[in-house]
C-alpha cells in the first residue's frame, strides 16, 4: 500500500472513531461550556414595562417620541485553536497508547465538536519552535486537513517551547478564541507568555502524561536518552536515592504546572494515557457549563 493510501486510511479510521465519540458524549455540552464572545446588537423595539432603562436607544426615542430599547443577542460563533506539542517526548507511552496518539485523538474530537456547533477551528503545531500554523476555518474538510497533518507530521525542530507557541497565538489571533494547549508540559519559563495569552484568550491546558513517568524501576545500570535533546546518561536505577530523586523531580514538575495555570487563571485538565479521555472531557465540559 502506498504511503498516501495508508495515510488516507488512517485519517478515515480516526474520523469514524472520533466523530462517533463526539456525537455520543458532547451533544449540547460543548455549546454550554463555551458560550461565545459576548453580546451584539440585534434590533430596536418599543420599550415595555420591566425593561432595563440602560438599554434605551435615546436617538430612536427622540426621533419617534416614544421610548425604544436596544435588543442584544449572544455572539455564538467561536474560534477554537489547538496548540499541539509535537516534540520528541510526546512519543512516550508504557501501556495503552503513546502520548502523541492520545493527543491526536483528543484534538480530532475537539475539532469535530467545534464544527458540529458551527465554530471555526485551527491549529498551531510546535516543538522548540512553531512548526506549522493552520488558520481557523469551518467545515469537515478543514478538520480532516488538520487530522492529516497530525498523523503525517514530521518535526524539523527539537525540544519544547511553550512560550513561543503562546506568543504566536497572541499575535496571530486578533479576536478572542478558545485555545486548547495539548502537551506534556515538560518545559519551563512559559508562565509570562501564558499570563499574557490568558488575558486575551480562553486558555485550557491539557497535560497528557503517562503513569510510568513518575517512577523509576529498579533494573540496575541503564543508559537513558532524552527524547528531545538526544543527550544520553548512565543511570544507576538500583540506587534508592536515585529513584527517590527521580520521583521528587517529577512531582515538582506537576506542582509547577498546577501553580502556573492557577496563577494565570486558566483552566487545565490532567490526563493519563491510561484514562478514558472522553469521560475526562465530558466531566470538564459539564463543570464549565455550571459556571
Amino acid at each position: 500500500m502506498s504511503d498516501t493510501a495508508d495515510l488516507l486510511r488512517k485519517v478515515r479510521k480516526l474520523e469514524i472513531k472520533t466523530r462517533g465519540l463526539t456525537r455520543q458524549m458532547f451533544s449540547g455540552e460543548y455549546h454550554s461550556a463555551f458560550k461565545g464572545r459576548g453580546m451584539s446588537f440585534s434590533e430596536v423595539r418599543d420599550y415595555r414595562y420591566g425593561d432595563d432603562i440602560r438599554n434605551i436607544d435615546w436617538n430612536v426615542t427622540a426621533r419617534t417620541g416614544d421610548p425604544y430599547i436596544k435588543v442584544y443577542e449572544e455572539e455564538r460563533e467561536l474560534t477554537v485553536m489547538l496548540l499541539i506539542d509535537m516534540s520528541g517526548s510526546s512519543y512516550f507511552g508504557s501501556r495503552k497508547m503513546f502520548r502523541q496518539e492520545l493527543i491526536t485523538e483528543m484534538a480530532a474530537v475537539l475539532a469535530f465538536s467545534a464544527i458540529s456547533n458551527n465554530d471555526k477551528v485551527g491549529a498551531i503545531l510546535f516543538t522548540g519552535k512553531v512548526e506549522k500554523f493552520i488558520p481557523a476555518k469551518k467545515g469537515k474538510k478543514h478538520v480532516l486537513t488538520i487530522i492529516r497533518e497530525l498523523i503525517d507530521f514530521r518535526p524539523s525542530g527539537v525540544g519544547t517551547n511553550l512560550s513561543e507557541a503562546l506568543v504566536f497565538l497572541t499575535n496571530v489571533e486578533k479576536k478572542r478564541s478558545t485555545a486548547f494547549v495539548l502537551s506534556d508540559f515538560q518545559a519551563a519559563g512559559y508562565e509570562p507568555a501564558l499570563v499574557i495569552a490568558g488575558r486575551k484568550h480562553d486558555i485550557v491546558g491539557v497535560r497528557v502524561h503517562d503513569e510510568r513517568e513518575g517512577t523509576l524501576p529498579d533494573v540496575g545500570l541503564i543508559r537513558v536518552k532524552d527524547a528531545e535533546s538526544g543527550d544520553e546518561v548512565l543511570l544507576d536505577t538500583g540506587d534508592v536515592h536515585t529513584r527517590l530523586e527521580f520521583g521528587r523531580r517529577y512531582a515538582r514538575a506537576v506542582e509547577e504546572f498546577t501553580r502556573v495555570f492557577n496563577h494565570a487563571r486558566c483552566d487545565f485538565i490532567n490526563l493519563s494515557t491510561e484514562q478514558d479521555f472522553i469521560r475526562a472531557l465530558h466531566l470538564f465540559f459539564k463543570q464549565r457549563a455550571k459556571r
